[in-house]
């Protein structure tokens, strides 16, 4: 993943490991007044790294708090890193209900009741996504290896389909032929036409309602205008060339520990060549993965037993260990659009909503790194039920540090305090 830069024209690539990439956007490439109002406004960048089944909580939460706390075994990937990460203690949503509880993890609110909130369970990525628009091909990507990504939701509460690593790739890399091109054209005309129907329709209906009925009508209009911004965000993308990649297409099921790497360095590429800065990444296990006869769901209810606690390290550091490589590709890469690099402007979130795989939910695994925060510690938070602060907090605060003007998300009481912002 490591290259060196020239100052050359776009139709230049980048040659690496058998891989020829249209080099990224870099200063000399981009209009002056881009390169202006970025230096004014950084860009930002999310990832989500999760799992569907917690973590094994005597192996991943160190035994002291503070900045000079010995660092746990499944965080010990991390330990070159440590500076750039902060592990929570006593962090979670304040439910019940096991496995699902896991949608939860980017907004504190479970689907079931999500009609009684404003955003529904609108994940933070989708809020994220959202403020990000039409800046990039994929406003958000979300993501699976080896299991089903749950925890990324629309406004409408509407769960989005994830991408495995053939899909992503071809999402990248592979543009369509001029035929289809042509019939995204016609799709998109014959869905504006549609919609301007709907909507010319929509509101006369809307001046015979009553007043309660209107409240709900709105939220009906609302959707229509997503639709209306995702056409207008996504039909600008169908004619301008993808980054080009000269391999063969990835195919997932080479195993969780190739597969899992792969879909890393991927994201590593997507923000390189800015296709998208949004992610969620959901990871899960195949029989036989890492030498190990079983799966993920009975080795989380591992019973104490040696072997079935044996495998959650050994997954759920491969999981960490990917988090760390993350950074290392952020690291060694320039951010032409804010300076310095990739990392500096990125905030990576390890986590899920469930907290162990016997279905507790009480001190979720959180793990944040990068961003604009001021990191390097285990943060061990208020445990009692009255002090107890809601995960949904930090998830105010990433979300107002990547510039989104809000005084709520989801569950949360304000933002994480003491959760310092870097000068």
């Amino acid at each position: 993943m490591k290259a060196n830069f020239r100052l050359i024209d776009r139709r230049r690539f980048l040659r690496n490991a058998g891989v020829v990439i249209a080099l990224p956007m870099m200063e000399s490439l981009i209009p002056r007044a881009v390169a202006q109002a970025a230096a004014k406004k950084p860009v930002k960048r999310f990832v989500c790294l999760s799992n569907n089944y917690g973590v094994y909580p005597q192996a991943f939460f160190p035994a002291q708090g503070g900045r000079d706390y010995e660092m746990s075994p499944t965080l010990k990937p991390l330990e070159r890193h440590r500076a750039d990460f902060t592990v929570f203690s006593n962090l979670d949503h304040g439910l019940q209900g096991g496995h699902a509880c896991v949608p939860s993890l980017l907004s504190g609110v479970m689907p079931v009741v999500a009609p009684a909130f404003p955003e529904m369970n609108m994940s933070l990525d989708q809020k994220l996504a959202e403020h990000v628009g039409a800046a990039t091909r994929f406003p958000s990507m979300t993501l699976a290896v080896n299991d089903a990504n749950l925890i990324s939701f629309t406004r409408t509460g509407v769960q989005v389909p994830a991408m495995d690593l053939r899909a992503m790739y071809r999402a990248l890399f592979v543009d369509e032929d001029a035929k289809n091109k042509t019939a995204a054209h016609e799709r998109f005309a014959r869905h504006r036409s549609i919609l301007d129907a709907v909507m010319d329709e929509a509101k006369a209906v809307e001046r015979s309602l009553g007043a309660s009925d209107k409240v709900k009508f709105g939220e009906y209009l609302e959707a229509l205008r997503g639709l209306e911004q995702k056409i207008a965000q996504d039909e600008p993308w169908i004619d301008r060339p993808k980054p080009k990649a000269q391999q063969p297409e990835q195919q997932p099921g080479k195993g969780t520990e190739k597969d899992l790497k792969a879909m890393i360095e991927f994201i590593a590429l997507a923000m390189q060549t800015d296709s998208s800065r949004v992610f969620t990444l959901t990871s899960g296990f195949v029989n036989g993965d890492f030498g190990l006869s079983g799966g993920y769901h009975g080795f989380s209810h591992h019973g104490e037993r040696e072997k079935e606690v044996a495998a959650l390290k050994a997954i759920e550091g491969y999981q960490v260990a990917m988090m760390a490589h993350l950074i290392d590709l952020l690291r060694a890469q320039p951010d032409p659009l804010n300076g310095g690099t990739l990392f500096d402007q990125t905030t990576i979130l390890y986590g899920c909503g469930m907290a162990t795989g016997q279905h507790t939910t009480k001190n979720l695994p959180i793990v944040l790194a990068g961003g604009p925060f001021k990191l390097g510690e285990h943060r061990v938070l208020p445990e009692g039920k009255t002090e107890r602060l809601p995960a949904a907090n930090l998830l105010l605060s990433i979300l107002q540090s990547f510039g989104v003007e809000a005084q709520r998300f989801g569950t949360s009481t304000g933002t994480l305090r003491g959760l310092e912002w870097k000068a």
